[in-house]
Order: structure tokens, then C-alpha cells, then sequence
């Protein structure tokens, strides 16, 4: 066996047992959900904000909602070493106070609206120091859920984590087109400031876990040891991805009227999945888990790209929503099956650097591919890709097989 799995199999390195895994999860992940809670008002409002109020044309919106991504994609390797080092309790506050900080830098931008060039460059500053925050409150998050439930329940802490993201995204979303239809981006600023405050309150509480390690891990280090199945990650995303992006322009090009039921069939889907088989990558092993599911989220990209009705349409955005909804902790238990211990968080923020990755690349190039074959094709592209992480469920399989055979 290698050092890594050793380190794993030590006693000392689990948790003691945990009656409910739960309620020990359930502060975490409320100050996950309200993280994210403001990036999900902002999805709709500062596109608009960008456009109409300071005028810019398509690129420069594409540029400044973009940053958070590079930001987040960039940051997650020092967000994992901050919260290793100084404490992943630690690492969630200082999150929440970065995010809160970033309303600061909207609230400034606003006073530059007769300067737009000036009111744009704040907000890029303000959307990486959103990245920042959301890198520390998310890598601090699970690192210190791990910590609290043990190792053996990874997969419960991911996916309850992915819940608290995608459901305040699902929540924000409304919340953020209300806010702004009232008070305007000034609302959206002031919102941004208080709410993630609220996640301070609501875990100051929690005990915290002891830093897991006295000095910085490269970060390449890491990845070298979560590369396969953050491979996986990135490869099923693409699904995720291409429903985010294109289905609205689907039902557009094929006249099926507004395409919400199909985000809504998604989002009852991945969460359902969640809630009632989140448990099943710890039971019965990540990659078994995801081989299943990544099969099932292929088939949705498949009736997507051949639906001749928008029922059909539906039932495979629910297909992927489901699959895709296991898939990220049914990979990720591998990931932290072969990370050492005390790089926990930084295996946690390298892992979702694959997905960070996976949707920068994917929109771009679906979107050329889209122009060349249209619409449709995308998802054919979505299932061929999804299909190649059926390949690496497998060698995680087996390898993991022959890895315990040999133990």
C-alpha cells in the first residue's frame, strides 16, 4: 500500500463515531448555503447592471462574471493550505468576511456610475474577492466536516455541501431579481455585505478541528494524488454544464416556449438524489457509485440531444441532474481515499478545481460547436464526454480492487 492509503487506515486518523452525521453537517452546511446565497442573486442582476446601466457590450460582461471563475480556479490551492494550517474553522470565517468585503467593493463601484470604466474595475475587484471567500468557505467547509464525521464520511459531507451550493444558487437566483427590482444594484451591494455575515453566527458554535498540518503542501503534490478521479469530476461535469449553458437556447431553436421546468427538472433531481442515496458512496464505495450514475447522466445527455418533445427534454435534464448529483461525492470519496490526512482540505479544493475547469472550458467550446452543428449537437458532445468518466469510474474500480487484494 502506499504511505497514503496507510495514513488512512491509521485509527488515529478517524473520527470517533457519529450518532447523527447530520446535525453534526447541518451548521456547515447552512453557512455554505448562505456563501453562496449572495453569488446566486448576482447570476442574473449583474449582467444586466453591466450592460444597461454602465453600457458595456457582451465581452466585457463575459469578462467581469467570468473573473470570479478564474479567481475561484486559482485560489483554491491557497485556500486549502490557509485552512490545513490555520484551521478549517478558521478559513470558513475568514471566508464569510472576505464575501461580506466584496459588497464593500459593489457599494464603491457604485459611486463611479459617470466613470464607467473606473465602476467596472471595482466590481472585478470585488468579484475576486468574492472568489477568495467562496475558495475558503467552501475548501474550510468540508475539510472541517470531514474532520468532525471522519473520513468514512466524505461522501455525506460533499454531498451535503452540494446541496447548500446548488440550492442557493436554485434560492438566490429569484431572491436576487426581486431584490434588484426593488432597490436596484444597490440592494444587490447591501445584500452582499450583511448576508454572508449571518454564516459567522451560525457557526461560532461548532467546534473546531485542529490545524492538520504545520506547513504549506505544494499543491502539486495533491493533485498528483486526486488527479484520477478529479478527472472523473471533470469529465461528468460537462453535463452539468451544457444544461447551465445552452438548454434555454434548445427550447428557443426548437419552439418548446420557456425552458424553467427543464432547470427545475434538473434541480429536483440532483437534490433528490442527494437526500435519499447521499449515503451510498460511503456504504458502498465512490467509484461503484459513480460508474452507476455517470452511466445514467450519459443516458439524459443522449434524450436531450435526440428529444423530439419538451417532455423529453425534461426527463433527460432530470437523467443528468440525478447522475451528475452523485457523481461529484462518488468521486470525490476517492479523491480523499488517496490524499493524505493532513492535506484534507487542500485534496477538498484541488478536487473541485477539476469542476472550476471543466465549466470554464466547456462553455466556450460547446458554444463554437453549437454554431457549427447546432443547438442539439452540444449534448451529444455533453454525452461523449460524460461517457469517457465511465472509463475512469472503471479504472478507479479495479484499481481500487487490486489495491485491496494487495493489502
Amino acid at each position: 500500500m502506499t504511505k497514503a492509503h496507510t495514513q488512512h487506515a491509521s485509527p488515529s486518523t478517524l473520527a470517533p463515531p457519529v450518532t447523527n452525521v447530520v446535525i453534526k453537517l447541518l451548521p456547515l452546511t447552512l453557512a455554505v448555503f448562505i456563501g453562496f446565497l449572495v453569488i446566486g442573486m448576482q447570476l442574473p442582476v449583474l449582467p444586466l447592471h453591466l450592460h444597461d446601466t454602465l453600457g458595456m457590450d457582451t465581452l466585457v460582461v463575459g469578462l467581469v462574471v467570468g473573473s470570479q471563475f478564474a479567481a475561484a480556479l486559482l485560489s483554491r490551492s491557497w485556500a486549502g493550505n490557509y485552512a490545513d494550517m490555520r484551521g478549517a474553522k478558521r478559513a470558513v470565517v475568514a471566508g464569510s468576511v472576505a464575501a461580506a468585503a466584496s459588497g464593500l467593493l459593489y457599494l464603491a463601484s457604485l459611486a463611479f456610475l459617470d466613470a464607467p470604466t473606473t465602476s467596472v474595475w471595482i466590481l472585478v475587484a470585488g468579484r475576486i474577492l468574492l472568489a477568495m471567500g467562496e475558495s475558503l468557505i467552501v475548501t474550510g467547509a468540508m475539510g472541517w466536516g470531514i474532520g468532525l464525521v471522519g473520513p468514512q464520511n466524505a461522501g455525506k459531507v460533499m454531498a451535503w455541501n452540494g446541496i447548500a451550493m446548488y440550492g442557493a444558487y436554485a434560492l438566490g437566483a429569484p431572491a436576487g431579481v426581486v431584490v434588484n427590482g426593488l432597490w436596484g444594484f444597490n440592494g444587490i451591494s447591501v445584500a452582499t455585505l450583511f448576508v454572508p455575515m449571518l454564516a459567522l453566527a451560525v457557526v461560532a458554535g461548532v467546534r473546531g478541528i485542529a490545524p492538520t498540518s504545520q506547513r504549506r503542501t505544494p499543491f502539486y503534490k495533491v493533485l498528483s494524488a486526486v488527479w484520477a478521479p478529479g478527472m472523473g469530476l471533470a469529465l461528468s461535469s460537462v453535463g452539468f454544464g451544457v444544461i447551465t449553458a445552452f438548454i434555454a437556447l434548445l427550447f428557443a431553436a426548437k419552439d418548446w416556449g420557456n425552458a424553467s421546468l427543464a432547470f427545475t427538472a434538473f434541480g429536483v433531481a440532483f437534490i433528490g438524489a442527494r437526500l435519499f442515496f447521499g449515503h451510498l458512496p460511503d456504504k458502498i464505495g465512490g467509484a461503484k457509485v459513480a460508474l452507476v450514475c455517470v452511466i445514467i447522466e450519459a443516458a439524459g445527455q443522449l434524450l436531450i440531444w435526440g428529444a423530439d418533445t419538451a417532455v423529453m427534454a425534461y426527463i433527460g435534464a432530470a437523467l443528468t441532474g440525478f447522475g451528475y448529483s452523485l457523481a461529484f461525492p462518488g468521486f470525490g470519496v476517492e479523491a480523499v481515499r488517496r490524499a493524505p490526512p493532513q492535506t484534507r482540505s487542500l485534496a477538498m479544493g484541488a478536487y473541485v478545481a477539476f469542476l472550476d475547469m471543466s465549466l470554464g472550458i466547456t462553455s466556450p467550446l460547446a458554444g463554437l460547436l453549437a454554431d457549427a452543428g447546432g443547438i442539439a449537437s452540444v449534448y451529444l458532445a455533453g454525452a461523449t464526454a460524460v461517457a469517457l468518466s465511465v472509463v475512469v469510474a472503471l479504472k478507479l474500480l479495479f484499481g481500487s480492487s487490486k489495491g485491496n487484494r494487495h493489502a
